[in-house]
């Protein structure tokens, strides 16, 4: 049987992967696991693993780094004490050649010896704070996931991979935007503060009603569109890199660490 969100909102972090883990949930993370680190994925095979390292070191906005996987262990240990990269994601992209051919709950079969996995921060993780502090997030309350856009903000390019940074958006009051910059900056685990608000034309985003991942979020007339760093910009350059098999989480479904979203260091050893 199939959870929906709202029977995990508050459950506890250990609750919320164990149901992920067998296929019991697999929609959203955006507002689970409060006080949890949670992160984005990028699964490549070896040859490809340095080069999106130094892709990743050379954007850390949209892609800070938390932990990296031994090559062909699917264990995430530096994340937690029980982490399977195969199982611990709500959904999987898979891309072959640089297109997305399907998406599936478990790629256990998928799994090659000769692949490195990757966990990169994700905004879901500063969430909380900002729910905490009184900011109404339309997504959350509707069971939508956050608005995504390719942007014209360039990356820099590290081997095959490149081009454009991706965003995530939140419609935020007006006369709060100077307090979510700095609640967001506290997280630099998780995109920090925001990289434009405002006009989304200024960034390339031509139709803010049509996001290129997720669902569009209604913007007030007393609040203003606030766009963060995304860590689905590596899905963006993995269709630009053309590789032969790179496996991602499905934009807005993440792996859910056991690391405190407090952390300020980017890779933690299980305790």
């Amino acid at each position: 049987m199939r959870l929906a969100f709202e029977a995990l909102r508050d459950a506890p972090q250990p609750t919320v992967r164990a149901e992920i883990r067998c296929g019991a949930y697999a929609e959203h993370t955006a507002g689970l696991a409060d006080g949890f680190l949670q992160a984005n994925l990028v699964i490549v095979e070896d040859d490809y693993a340095l080069d999106f390292m130094r892709f990743c070191q050379r954007n850390p906005k949209p892609c800070p780094v938390v932990g990296v996987s031994d090559t062909g262990n699917p264990m995430m240990t530096t994340l937690g004490r029980d982490i399977d990269i195969r199982t611990d994601v709500p959904s999987y992209n898979i891309y072959r050649d640089g297109v997305l051919t399907e998406n599936c709950s478990d790629i256990t079969a998928l799994w090659q010896d000769n692949m490195v996995a990757f966990a990169l921060g994700c905004s879901f993780t500063f969430e909380h704070a900002i729910m905490r502090a009184g900011f109404p997030l339309w997504h959350i309350d509707n069971d939508r996931t956050v608005p995504m856009f390719k942007t014209t903000i360039p990356t820099v390019p590290a081997g095959p991979f490149g081009g454009p940074m991706v965003v995530s958006m939140r419609a935020i009051a007006k006369d709060r935007l100077d307090e979510v910059k700095a609640i967001s900056a506290q997280f630099p685990l998780a995109h920090g503060a925001p990289v434009h608000w405002g006009d989304p034309a200024a960034i390339g985003i031509d139709d803010i009603a049509a996001p290129d991942w997720g669902d569009a979020t209604p913007v007030g007339t007393d609040e203003v569109a606030v766009f963060w760093a995304c860590g689905v910009t590596p899905q963006a350059a993995i269709m630009r890199a053309g590789l032969p098999i790179c496996i991602t989480h499905k934009p807005g479904q993440m792996l859910i660490t056991d690391i405190s979203d407090t952390a300020e260091t980017p890779i933690h050893a299980a305790e």
